[in-house]
């Protein structure tokens, strides 16, 4: 039998080590999102010195503002379209570590503004990729990517890293084009300077703080606590969800070994998704929480004609459960649970910031 190429990780212990973060530069793109804003939370409960580059946010509620996340980290309010202006803030923060996440994040606002969609995730990536060129300091790089970067066939089991990418919409091309551009850079001028750089590819993410239009849950809790009845497109499309903090801990620890003696090792695709049993419809999804939020929780099918979506999708992540010591600690059900909790706490008074911090620290412990 032969050995595995990927070294056994420093522990088995699944949560980030806190003696590697503590004092580490750390720059996160798209911070003033809603999975850049759970990030930069735990970064700061780990010690690290983060830093920040996006956009500032546009809607009303966000978690940025909601949690404070402006008050743990030095901001850089910058468009990712704009190349000087990211080199820029590279060598202003001087980073060891980068964790990409800026993009625009929705399929079907891809099919209003492709063009838009392409320059922030494409071009933006490529202009983050030459600003880490020229940063010397930069040790590592996580480009995250998306689970809709795979050519979509419908397959009834999970896509593998060594899949094909492709994309029908303009948003699952642009994170295909995002891989061959980190493969691209990776190959040509990183390798060269010993800087690692890794892609990841997630699923659907849901959480408390997530306030963004069009997407699934936001839109079910907005509706829900007006008494409305919300409209469902597709209640039979599949999706790999997941709370926010399951792929979060894998981009961590995906970092932590492409900063160890065998990073170089690492360095290529990675998916982090959810167990079989929990890629499920969306009508589950929309039951599950309209049983927990009560009997004024309400939801009709669209009857209206819409752009092309994935009807099936979910990822294979052996890869990273045997070589990263990463693995899922949400069901699905809990996952729903803390998401409901957190948006009924906040609702009726309880700091973001506070509940972030408290469901980052049970999920540790889940992991102790």
């Amino acid at each position: 039998m032969q050995p595995s190429p990927f070294p056994l990780p420093r522990t088995r212990d699944p949560n980030p080590d806190p003696a590697f973060w503590a004092g580490r530069r750390v720059l996160v793109t798209g911070h003033t999102g809603f999975k850049g804003g759970w990030l930069c939370l735990w970064l700061e409960r780990l010690g690290a010195r983060v830093s920040g580059l996006a956009l500032a946010p546009e809607e009303t509620p966000n978690l940025f503002a909601a949690a404070q996340i402006d008050s743990g980290l030095d901001s850089h309010f910058v468009d990712i379209r704009d190349a000087g202006a990211v080199r820029d803030a590279l060598a202003a923060t001087a980073p060891e570590i980068v964790i990409h996440m800026a993009a625009q994040a929705l399929v079907r606002a891809s099919y209003q503004e492709p063009l838009a969609t392409y320059a922030i995730n494409v071009m933006g990536t490529a202009h983050l990729l030459e600003a880490v060129r020229a940063t010397p300091s930069v040790r590592a790089v996580v480009v995250v990517t998306s689970d809709k970067a795979y050519e979509n066939r419908e397959w009834p089991y999970g896509y593998r890293e060594t899949e094909a990418l492709g994309g029908h919409d303009p948003y699952s091309s642009s994170k295909a084009c995002a891989e061959l551009v980190a493969a691209a850079y990776r190959a040509s001028f990183l390798a060269e300077r010993d800087c690692r750089l890794a892609t990841a590819r997630a699923g659907n993410v849901i959480g408390g703080g997530d306030w963004s239009k069009d997407r699934l849950v936001p839109d079910l809790v907005r509706a829900f606590a007006r008494g409305e009845s919300v409209e469902i497109r597709a209640p039979h499309a599949t999706r790999p969800w997941q709370h926010v903090l399951e792929p979060l801990s894998g981009y961590l620890r995906l970092a932590e070994c492409l900063c160890g003696e065998a990073g170089a090792r690492y360095a290529e695709a990675w998916n982090f998704g959810p167990a079989d049993e929990d890629c499920r419809p969306v009508a589950h999804i929309v039951d599950e929480l309209a049983q927990g939020w009560g009997p004024e929780a309400l939801w009709h099918l669209s009857e209206a004609i819409h752009p092309h979506e994935a009807t099936f999708l979910k990822v294979d992540s052996a890869k990273a459960r045997a070589h990263l010591g990463w693995d899922r600690r949400l069901r699905l059900d809990a996952a729903l649970a803390w998401t409901a909790a957190w948006y009924r706490a906040e609702a009726t008074g309880a700091s973001a910031r506070d509940l972030t911090l408290a469901q980052i620290g049970a999920y540790e412990a889940l992991g102790a």
